[in-house]
Protein backbone atom coordinates (compact mmCIF):
# COMPACT_ATOMS: atom_id res chain seq x y z
CA UNK A 1 0.00 0.00 0.00
CA UNK A 2 0.67 3.51 -0.14
CA UNK A 3 -0.22 5.65 2.89
CA UNK A 4 -0.91 9.54 3.20
CA UNK A 5 -1.55 12.09 5.51
CA UNK A 6 -3.20 14.76 4.39
CA UNK A 7 -5.24 17.34 5.38
CA UNK A 8 -9.02 19.08 4.15
CA UNK A 9 -11.01 22.66 4.93
CA UNK A 10 -11.35 21.41 8.75
CA UNK A 11 -7.52 21.52 9.06
CA UNK A 12 -7.50 18.19 11.04
CA UNK A 13 -4.95 15.36 9.69
CA UNK A 14 -6.38 12.24 8.26
CA UNK A 15 -4.49 9.02 6.91
CA UNK A 16 -5.46 7.81 3.60
CA UNK A 17 -4.74 4.94 1.46
CA UNK A 18 -4.26 5.34 -2.40
CA UNK A 19 -6.04 3.70 -5.00
CA UNK A 20 -7.38 3.87 -8.28
CA UNK A 21 -3.79 4.62 -9.40
CA UNK A 22 -3.17 7.10 -6.72
CA UNK A 23 -6.07 9.41 -8.28
CA UNK A 24 -8.26 8.73 -5.24
CA UNK A 25 -7.94 8.47 -1.34
CA UNK A 26 -9.63 6.22 0.99
CA UNK A 27 -9.75 8.08 3.91
CA UNK A 28 -8.63 4.98 6.55
CA UNK A 29 -10.92 5.97 10.09
CA UNK A 30 -14.30 7.01 7.85
CA UNK A 31 -13.62 3.23 5.98
CA UNK A 32 -13.42 1.45 9.54
CA UNK A 33 -16.07 3.82 10.94
CA UNK A 34 -18.49 2.71 7.92
CA UNK A 35 -17.02 -0.84 8.19
CA UNK A 36 -16.82 -1.95 11.81
CA UNK A 37 -19.45 0.99 12.86
CA UNK A 38 -16.49 2.19 14.82
CA UNK A 39 -13.02 4.38 14.60
CA UNK A 40 -10.20 2.38 15.03
CA UNK A 41 -7.10 2.43 17.07
CA UNK A 42 -4.93 1.98 14.23
CA UNK A 43 -6.25 5.27 11.76
CA UNK A 44 -5.31 8.09 14.38
CA UNK A 45 -2.35 9.23 13.01
CA UNK A 46 0.80 7.12 11.07
CA UNK A 47 2.47 6.68 14.14
CA UNK A 48 -0.38 4.59 15.23
CA UNK A 49 -0.83 2.50 11.67
CA UNK A 50 3.04 2.01 12.14
CA UNK A 51 2.89 0.80 15.82
CA UNK A 52 -0.12 -1.61 14.44
CA UNK A 53 2.25 -3.32 12.89
CA UNK A 54 0.97 -5.76 10.35
CA UNK A 55 -1.78 -6.05 12.03
CA UNK A 56 -2.42 -1.97 10.85
CA UNK A 57 -1.62 -3.15 7.31
CA UNK A 58 -3.99 -6.29 7.21
CA UNK A 59 -6.78 -3.73 8.45
CA UNK A 60 -5.93 -1.20 5.93
CA UNK A 61 -6.37 -3.17 3.08
CA UNK A 62 -9.43 -5.04 4.32
CA UNK A 63 -10.81 -1.19 4.68
CA UNK A 64 -9.61 -0.34 1.37
CA UNK A 65 -11.05 -3.23 -0.12
CA UNK A 66 -14.55 -2.44 1.58
CA UNK A 67 -14.54 1.19 0.28
CA UNK A 68 -13.43 0.00 -3.20
CA UNK A 69 -16.09 -2.48 -3.27
CA UNK A 70 -19.18 -0.43 -1.30
CA UNK A 71 -18.20 2.61 -3.50
CA UNK A 72 -18.88 4.64 0.19
CA UNK A 73 -18.61 8.23 -0.93
CA UNK A 74 -18.16 9.79 2.00
CA UNK A 75 -14.70 7.01 2.64
CA UNK A 76 -13.29 8.20 -0.56
CA UNK A 77 -12.10 11.60 -1.43
CA UNK A 78 -9.71 13.14 -4.77
CA UNK A 79 -6.48 13.66 -4.62
CA UNK A 80 -6.99 16.94 -5.75
CA UNK A 81 -9.08 17.78 -3.02
CA UNK A 82 -6.79 17.53 0.11
CA UNK A 83 -3.07 19.01 1.16
CA UNK A 84 -0.41 16.77 1.43
CA UNK A 85 1.75 16.31 4.79
CA UNK A 86 4.72 14.69 4.84
CA UNK A 87 3.73 11.00 5.88
CA UNK A 88 4.88 11.07 9.31
CA UNK A 89 4.66 15.01 10.14
CA UNK A 90 6.74 14.49 13.25
CA UNK A 91 8.73 11.94 12.91
CA UNK A 92 9.60 10.12 16.87
CA UNK A 93 13.19 10.81 15.13
CA UNK A 94 15.57 11.79 12.54
CA UNK A 95 18.77 9.88 11.69
CA UNK A 96 20.48 10.48 8.34
CA UNK A 97 23.39 8.56 7.19
CA UNK A 98 26.23 8.83 4.38
CA UNK A 99 25.37 5.57 3.07
CA UNK A 100 27.01 5.77 -0.34
CA UNK A 101 30.61 5.79 -1.43
CA UNK A 102 30.68 7.80 -4.03
CA UNK A 103 29.22 11.27 -1.99
CA UNK A 104 31.66 10.91 0.46
CA UNK A 105 34.15 10.52 -2.11
CA UNK A 106 32.88 13.48 -4.01
CA UNK A 107 32.68 15.93 -1.24
CA UNK A 108 36.12 15.21 -0.09
CA UNK A 109 37.42 16.53 -3.19
CA UNK A 110 35.39 19.29 -3.29
CA UNK A 111 35.53 20.53 0.35
CA UNK A 112 39.17 19.14 0.84
CA UNK A 113 41.27 18.73 -2.00
CA UNK A 114 40.05 21.32 -4.33
CA UNK A 115 42.72 22.00 -6.97
CA UNK A 116 44.45 18.46 -6.36
CA UNK A 117 40.81 16.74 -6.74
CA UNK A 118 41.79 15.92 -10.81
CA UNK A 119 44.67 14.85 -9.64
CA UNK A 120 43.09 12.52 -6.83
CA UNK A 121 40.73 10.99 -9.88
CA UNK A 122 43.38 10.61 -12.14
CA UNK A 123 45.33 8.63 -9.00
CA UNK A 124 42.12 6.11 -8.59
CA UNK A 125 41.78 5.80 -12.64
CA UNK A 126 45.31 4.63 -12.47
CA UNK A 127 46.19 2.87 -9.30
CA UNK A 128 42.50 1.93 -8.06
CA UNK A 129 40.26 3.83 -5.39
CA UNK A 130 42.24 2.66 -2.45
CA UNK A 131 45.45 4.60 -3.54
CA UNK A 132 43.47 7.65 -3.70
CA UNK A 133 44.15 10.23 -1.08
CA UNK A 134 39.67 10.48 -0.62
CA UNK A 135 40.15 7.20 0.14
CA UNK A 136 42.49 7.51 2.23
CA UNK A 137 41.02 10.67 4.55
CA UNK A 138 38.41 8.90 4.95
CA UNK A 139 38.93 5.24 6.11
CA UNK A 140 36.99 4.94 9.00
CA UNK A 141 33.43 5.87 6.86
CA UNK A 142 34.32 2.33 5.60
CA UNK A 143 34.18 0.66 9.35
CA UNK A 144 30.87 1.59 10.13
CA UNK A 145 27.85 3.45 9.13
CA UNK A 146 27.88 7.08 9.98
CA UNK A 147 24.99 9.48 10.88
CA UNK A 148 23.67 12.46 12.65
CA UNK A 149 20.39 12.99 14.17
CA UNK A 150 18.56 15.56 12.48
CA UNK A 151 15.17 17.97 13.68
CA UNK A 152 12.26 16.19 13.47
CA UNK A 153 10.25 19.33 14.18
CA UNK A 154 11.23 20.64 10.84
CA UNK A 155 9.07 18.17 8.59
CA UNK A 156 7.02 18.74 5.66
CA UNK A 157 5.33 17.17 2.80
CA UNK A 158 5.42 16.95 -1.19
CA UNK A 159 3.73 20.30 -2.68
CA UNK A 160 4.92 22.43 0.81
CA UNK A 161 7.36 25.41 0.02
CA UNK A 162 10.61 25.76 1.71
CA UNK A 163 12.18 28.31 3.47
CA UNK A 164 15.78 29.10 2.24
CA UNK A 165 17.65 30.65 5.77
CA UNK A 166 18.68 34.17 5.23
CA UNK A 167 21.67 33.39 6.58
CA UNK A 168 23.04 31.39 3.74
CA UNK A 169 24.51 31.76 0.45
CA UNK A 170 24.86 28.01 -0.86
CA UNK A 171 21.37 26.47 -0.47
CA UNK A 172 21.43 22.60 -1.64
CA UNK A 173 19.22 19.73 -1.96
CA UNK A 174 19.99 15.91 -1.59
CA UNK A 175 18.42 13.03 -3.33
CA UNK A 176 17.72 10.66 -0.84
CA UNK A 177 15.34 8.24 0.06
CA UNK A 178 14.63 6.69 4.01
CA UNK A 179 13.00 4.12 6.17
CA UNK A 180 10.77 4.41 8.79
CA UNK A 181 11.22 1.73 12.04
CA UNK A 182 7.83 -0.35 11.82
CA UNK A 183 8.63 -2.66 14.95
CA UNK A 184 10.23 -1.88 18.00
CA UNK A 185 13.61 -3.72 18.73
CA UNK A 186 17.32 -3.41 20.59
CA UNK A 187 20.53 -5.02 19.24
CA UNK A 188 18.58 -6.34 16.09
CA UNK A 189 20.24 -9.05 13.89
CA UNK A 190 21.33 -7.34 10.53
CA UNK A 191 19.77 -10.38 9.05
CA UNK A 192 16.57 -9.88 10.78
CA UNK A 193 16.54 -6.07 10.34
CA UNK A 194 14.45 -6.21 7.26
CA UNK A 195 11.60 -7.21 9.37
CA UNK A 196 11.76 -3.85 11.61
CA UNK A 197 11.44 -1.52 8.09
CA UNK A 198 7.75 -0.09 8.28
CA UNK A 199 7.82 1.49 5.25
CA UNK A 200 10.21 3.65 2.55
CA UNK A 201 9.34 7.31 1.38
CA UNK A 202 11.80 9.81 -0.25
CA UNK A 203 13.56 12.50 1.82
CA UNK A 204 15.41 15.77 0.56
CA UNK A 205 17.52 17.29 3.47
CA UNK A 206 18.28 20.60 2.43
CA UNK A 207 21.22 21.89 3.22
CA UNK A 208 22.83 25.41 3.91
CA UNK A 209 26.31 24.27 2.35
CA UNK A 210 28.85 26.93 3.38
CA UNK A 211 27.10 27.47 7.34
CA UNK A 212 27.50 23.08 7.17
CA UNK A 213 31.52 23.56 5.66
CA UNK A 214 32.39 26.11 8.37
CA UNK A 215 30.89 24.04 11.67
CA UNK A 216 32.28 20.95 10.69
CA UNK A 217 35.52 22.17 10.47
CA UNK A 218 35.46 22.97 14.39
CA UNK A 219 34.95 19.25 14.35
CA UNK A 220 31.23 19.17 15.53
CA UNK A 221 27.65 19.12 13.41
CA UNK A 222 26.14 20.03 11.21
CA UNK A 223 24.06 22.33 13.52
CA UNK A 224 22.62 25.48 11.46
CA UNK A 225 24.16 23.64 8.41
CA UNK A 226 20.83 21.56 8.23
CA UNK A 227 18.49 22.65 11.30
CA UNK A 228 16.10 25.14 10.39
CA UNK A 229 12.72 25.28 9.99
CA UNK A 230 11.18 23.22 6.86
CA UNK A 231 14.45 21.88 5.99
CA UNK A 232 13.56 18.28 5.82
CA UNK A 233 11.57 16.91 3.30
CA UNK A 234 9.07 14.03 2.90
CA UNK A 235 6.97 12.06 0.96
CA UNK A 236 4.84 11.98 -1.04
CA UNK A 237 3.52 8.87 0.57
CA UNK A 238 4.55 5.62 2.57
CA UNK A 239 5.57 3.05 0.83
CA UNK A 240 4.83 -0.59 2.89
CA UNK A 241 7.77 -3.04 2.31
CA UNK A 242 5.64 -5.62 0.42
CA UNK A 243 5.06 -2.62 -2.55
CA UNK A 244 9.29 -2.86 -2.38
CA UNK A 245 10.03 -6.16 -3.16
CA UNK A 246 14.17 -5.19 -4.11
CA UNK A 247 14.90 -2.09 -2.46
CA UNK A 248 18.18 -1.96 -3.55
CA UNK A 249 17.41 -1.55 -7.37
CA UNK A 250 15.60 1.01 -7.25
CA UNK A 251 16.16 4.61 -10.46
CA UNK A 252 16.78 7.84 -8.22
CA UNK A 253 16.56 11.13 -10.05
CA UNK A 254 16.47 14.95 -9.39
CA UNK A 255 15.33 17.77 -11.21
CA UNK A 256 15.18 21.10 -10.80
CA UNK A 257 13.15 23.45 -12.59
CA UNK A 258 12.36 20.25 -14.89
CA UNK A 259 16.25 19.86 -16.01
CA UNK A 260 17.40 16.27 -14.20
CA UNK A 261 20.57 17.43 -12.03
CA UNK A 262 20.84 14.02 -10.47
CA UNK A 263 20.49 10.30 -11.61
CA UNK A 264 21.71 7.17 -9.30
CA UNK A 265 20.53 4.00 -8.16
CA UNK A 266 20.05 2.42 -4.75
CA UNK A 267 21.93 -0.55 -5.75
CA UNK A 268 25.37 1.82 -5.10
CA UNK A 269 24.25 1.75 -1.19
CA UNK A 270 27.39 0.89 0.38
CA UNK A 271 25.89 0.45 3.58
CA UNK A 272 22.34 -1.05 3.44
CA UNK A 273 19.54 -0.40 6.01
CA UNK A 274 19.56 -3.38 7.43
CA UNK A 275 23.04 -2.74 8.83
CA UNK A 276 22.50 0.81 9.60
CA UNK A 277 19.51 -0.36 11.65
CA UNK A 278 21.85 -3.09 13.78
CA UNK A 279 24.34 -0.57 13.62
CA UNK A 280 21.84 1.71 15.47
CA UNK A 281 20.05 -0.78 17.87
CA UNK A 282 23.15 -1.29 19.26
CA UNK A 283 22.42 -0.95 22.98
CA UNK A 284 19.51 1.26 21.88
CA UNK A 285 16.31 0.53 21.70
CA UNK A 286 14.79 1.74 18.08
CA UNK A 287 11.07 2.56 18.16
CA UNK A 288 8.10 2.30 15.36
CA UNK A 289 8.00 6.24 13.93
CA UNK A 290 11.91 6.62 13.69
CA UNK A 291 12.93 7.45 10.62
CA UNK A 292 16.29 6.69 8.85
CA UNK A 293 17.67 8.54 5.92
CA UNK A 294 19.86 7.21 3.25
CA UNK A 295 22.16 10.05 2.54
CA UNK A 296 23.00 11.63 -0.74
CA UNK A 297 22.99 9.00 -3.78
CA UNK A 298 25.85 9.32 -6.12
CA UNK A 299 27.18 6.57 -8.52
CA UNK A 300 28.14 5.64 -11.66
CA UNK A 301 25.45 7.54 -13.23
CA UNK A 302 25.51 10.78 -12.08
CA UNK A 303 25.92 13.32 -8.47
CA UNK A 304 23.42 13.43 -6.05
CA UNK A 305 23.63 17.41 -4.48
CA UNK A 306 24.31 20.95 -6.32
CA UNK A 307 27.73 20.44 -3.31
CA UNK A 308 29.27 17.65 -5.77
CA UNK A 309 28.71 19.57 -9.16
CA UNK A 310 29.26 23.32 -8.04
CA UNK A 311 25.75 24.29 -8.94
CA UNK A 312 23.13 25.75 -5.63
CA UNK A 313 19.92 26.59 -5.41
CA UNK A 314 18.16 29.68 -5.74
CA UNK A 315 14.78 31.19 -4.50
CA UNK A 316 11.62 30.38 -6.95
CA UNK A 317 13.63 27.10 -7.64
CA UNK A 318 11.64 24.29 -7.78
CA UNK A 319 12.89 20.69 -6.76
CA UNK A 320 11.81 17.38 -7.58
CA UNK A 321 12.96 14.00 -6.65
CA UNK A 322 11.49 10.93 -8.00
CA UNK A 323 12.35 7.12 -6.59
CA UNK A 324 10.72 4.56 -8.83
CA UNK A 325 7.91 3.04 -6.96
CA UNK A 326 7.56 5.80 -4.47
CA UNK A 327 6.29 8.63 -6.60
CA UNK A 328 7.63 12.17 -6.55
CA UNK A 329 8.72 14.57 -4.32
CA UNK A 330 8.17 18.18 -4.96
CA UNK A 331 9.04 21.62 -3.29
CA UNK A 332 9.40 25.08 -3.85
CA UNK A 333 12.43 27.25 -2.59
CA UNK A 334 11.18 30.94 -0.90
CA UNK A 335 12.87 33.41 0.24
CA UNK A 336 13.33 32.52 4.60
Amino acid sequence: MKLITFARADTAQHVGALADGGRTIVVLQAGALAMDGAPSPLFTDMLAFLRGGVVARDKAQAVVEYVTGHGLPDAAIAMDEVTLLAPVPCPESIRDCMSFEQHIINSIRVVGLKKLAPIDEWIEKTFGRKRSLAYRLNKAWYERPIYYKSNRFSVVGSGAEVRMPPYTRRFDYELEWGVFIGKRGTNIPKEQARNYIGGYTIFNDFSARDIQMREQSGRLGPAKGKDFDTGNAMGPCLVTPDEVPDPYNLTMKARVNGEEWSRGTSADMHWRFEEIIAYASQAETLHPGEFIGSGTCSGAQGRGCGLEMGRFLKVGDVVELEVEGLGVLRNRVVKG
